[in-house]
């Protein structure tokens, strides 16, 4: 019989009741009893909904992300948490980690410098970065984990707990000295082989290990490492399962085959290719977990073909094969059933995580019990995957013929950056170190309140515009009393970044609840691009136009770029990425080449999902970063020499990929550095930077509100890299998530902090 079992559920609940509820724990609004009992509540739900799966995921659920629940786990807290006068309660350290302070209200003596953050692999989903200097220690911490055991067993789930692997751990972690991180894998072992006793005294029978650094390129320090952690703790009396996700093992596929666990699980979404050779190397007593439902994506598996694949396997494995979703389930929404406005073609084409679970179910019967007693849902499935290939909505030949139009001379700007930076400085005449935000404003609640009456009818298309411009107008009057040099117009009518867009091209289709986790209790609703993309109408200039009617002053015209939109969206799979993103392109150019028109001079395209988008392997780069970048070129270079690009990137280790940064050619360039201490600028130590930088001082993913010194001690630290003519100060992200009574004060400090640059 085949086994079924889930590798992890969306946390966040189908209304996104664990982010509210968190947030009202922040404002303390709700006591950490009941935040603990809506958590409580959550779980038992989630493992409902997965009861018709063998093994269920516990350990899965979090406040935060898992990588901080590992090192809370293992005890490894940053020293500077030791510091503060309330240092008792757990929750609200964890809290203060990832975000400086556990409270919206919270004295300052209460806060710490939160840790660094940035993407989970090549996903949009962020971590809090582990801290290791010479003085870590590990102890274990395993009381939530065998809580939630414990819990889930008086529920009656057959109980699968999920930790992150030792090795991923240490590699996804930062050393804050020159402590060697594999120096500490001995005593880090010591305190997983105590966790796993602790388990197995509880009756859990099998572990999920996630050690998902098996698909990268590994030094051979590294391959030495896991050999060296699973040989250390194959005395555990548990079962491991090695999991392995996003993308192939190839050099490492002997390596994992070899550890001594007791099952492997691969994403066959990636690597289909590596199971024949898997089945033939795994020992016979060793089980194989296939990944055949994507977890990353909502289209429907074609059951049909997945199933031809998988019975001769199931004939030679027989109960030595489990299968489960490609990855945790953490990447999609939770139910599709919630989805009533959606096109019933389009609506019929998807699988949100509890669809992607009835899929695996349905493929488990069709192999234990034989296809006819799953007949019905594999002809509804059949009946659906040809409707999505034959449809007329999908495929647009003039898109296709204009995309084929494309030349080499659409990606380049008239001159050099040198020629178009005087020209350039003498049309806006900036001080040094000149002063701008990367777009977005608080987004209130009264904002939110207006765009949700418009969209039901109840608030007039007249009434919604006048609300818009006076919250514009507001960001425009803000501005001048701070006396920013470059003004944005807040973004008040823009829903998401890519969804506002999104709503504007065709080939794009919207859920109404279809929320995945970006960070702690951050959300986003990523659109649906299912068909060939092109831009009716303009979709930014009016709103822009306005603003700037308002100030003499600069005003930015803000544009999400096409690789960002490409990947912050759930991406047809019928095609190339890149063919896609090239039709974004021609689509933002064509709202860049109007604004410059309507007489903004000053266009920002973010692309802060460039570097997420970097393939997992460093021999795959090339291929990504080439049309990456090819598609901003397109996008940003049709404009004359006097028209300033500026481009945004955030939460990303771009130091790698600085050379494909810099033939992007944008005029000025932002980026998180506060965070980080400035330490992504340390490339710049050996290569040379051609244009304009911004490196955020200011982390807006904190309440916390920086100091003038800090700001000041950051941009002297970037100044010793690059020329000060080509710095410029801003935070490292947008402010829509933040509130006034931050916003204003941190950004007063910033503006001073410039001043005082410009007076040495």
């Amino acid at each position: 019989m085949v086994t079924t079992h889930n590798l992890g559920f969306p946390r966040i609940g189908k209304k996104r009741e664990l982010k509210f509820s968190v947030e009202n724990y922040w404002r303390r609004e709700i006591t950490q009893d009941a935040l603990l009992d809506i958590a409580g509540h959550l779980r038992q739900q989630h493992w409902q909904q997965q009861a018709m799966l063998d093994l269920i995921p516990v350990g899965d659920f979090s406040f935060y992300d898992q990588v901080l629940d590992t090192s809370f786990m293992v005890g490894n807290i940053p020293e500077r948490l030791h510091n503060i006068d309330d240092n008792e309660n757990e929750l609200d350290n964890y809290f203060r980690v990832a975000r400086g302070r556990a409270f919206a209200t919270e004295a300052e003596c209460s806060c710490i410098q939160a840790g660094e953050m940035t993407k989970w692999f090549d996903t949009n989903y962020h971590y809090i970065v582990p801290e290791f200097d010479k003085n870590t220690a590990f102890s274990l911490n395993s009381q939530r984990l065998l809580d939630q055991v414990a819990e889930a067993k008086q529920q009656g789930v057959s109980v699968k707990p999920v930790i992150i692997g030792p090795v991923t751990y240490l590699w996804l972690g930062k050393a804050k000295d020159d402590t060697d991180k594999l120096a500490l894998l001995d005593d880090l072992i010591l305190v997983y082989a105590q966790l796993f006793r602790e388990l197995e005294a509880t009756g859990v029978e099998w572990v999920q290990i996630d050690e998902p650094i098996l698909v990268l390129e590994l030094p051979q320090a590294w391959q030495h490492a896991l050999n060296k952690a699973y040989y250390d703790l194959q005395r555990t009396p548990l079962k491991l399962l090695l999991a392995t996700y996003f993308g192939q093992l190839q050099e490492n596929l002997k390596l994992a085959c070899d550890l001594p666990v007791d099952g492997l699980h691969i994403d066959t979404i990636n690597a289909q290719e590596e199971v024949a050779k898997i089945i033939d190397w795994l020992p016979q007593y060793k089980i194989i977990s296939l990944g055949v439902v994507n977890g990353r994506n909502i289209w429907k598996t074609d059951l049909t073909a997945t199933l031809a694949w998988l019975k001769p396997l199931h004939e030679r494995l027989q109960e030595r094969l489990w299968l489960a979703p490609s990855c945790s389930l953490l990447h999609v929404p939770v139910d599709l059933a919630n989805e009533q406005k959606l096109d019933s073609d389009i609506r019929s084409w998807l699988a949100f995580a509890l669809q992607k679970l009835d899929e695996i179910n349905i493929l488990a019967r069709a192999l234990n019990e034989g296809e006819a007693v799953v007949a019905n849902a594999l002809e509804e499935n059949a009946t659906a995957i040809k409707s999505r290939k034959a449809s007329m909505r999908v495929h647009d030949h003039v898109v296709k013929e204009r995309q084929a139009a494309i030349t080499d001379a659409m990606g380049n700007r008239q001159s050099a950056f040198a020629q178009r930076e005087k020209i350039q400085k003498a049309i806006f005449n900036l001080p040094l170190y000149p002063t701008t935000t990367i777009g977005s404003f608080p987004q209130t609640s009264e904002i939110r309140q207006a765009r949700r009456d418009f969209k039901a009818g109840e608030l007039s298309a007249d009434a919604y515009q006048l609300a818009m411009q006076a919250e514009i107008k507001r960001c425009v009057h803000e501005q001048e009393s701070l006396d920013l040099d470059v003004f944005v117009h807040g973004e008040p009518e823009r829903n998401d970044m890519v969804e506002y867009f999104g709503e504007q091209l065709t080939g794009y289709a919207f859920s109404q609840f279809g929320w995945v986790q970006s960070y702690g209790s951050r959300c986003v609703k990523p659109p649906i691009l299912y068909g060939d993309i092109s831009r009716p109408h303009a979709m930014t200039v009016e709103w822009i136009n306005y603003a700037q009617s308002l100030t003499d002053k600069p005003m930015k015209g803000m544009l999400t770029g096409p690789v960002t939109i490409l990947n912050w969206s759930f991406v047809r799979d019928d095609q190339p990425r890149a063919e896609t993103c090239l039709q974004l392109a021609l689509a933002i150019r064509d709202e860049v080449l109007d604004l410059e028109k309507a007489g903004i001079r000053i266009i920002q395209i973010d692309e802060a999902a460039l570097r997420e988008g970097l393939p997992l392997r460093k021999a795959q780069w090339k291929t990504y970063l080439d049309w990456a970048v090819k598609a901003f070129r397109i996008t940003a270079n049709g404009v004359a020499d006097e028209t300033q690009i500026h481009t945004h990137m955030c939460y990303s280790e771009f130091n790698d990929i600085i050379a494909a940064i810099a033939a992007m050619d944008a005029d000025v360039i932002t980026i998180e550095t506060s965070r980080s201490d400035m330490e992504l600028l340390d490339v710049f130590d050996e290569f040379h930077y051609p244009n304009g930088i911004g490196p955020g001082v200011y982390d807006i993913h904190s309440p916390n509100i920086p100091s003038v010194d800090s700001m000041v001690t950051l941009m002297k630290q970037a100044s010793q890299r690059i020329p000060a003519e080509r710095l410029w100060v801003n935070p490292d992200c947008g402010l829509k998530t933040r509130q006034w009574d931050e916003v204003k004060p941190a950004l007063v400090n910033m503006v001073r902090a410039s001043q005082q640059l410009n007076a040495l």
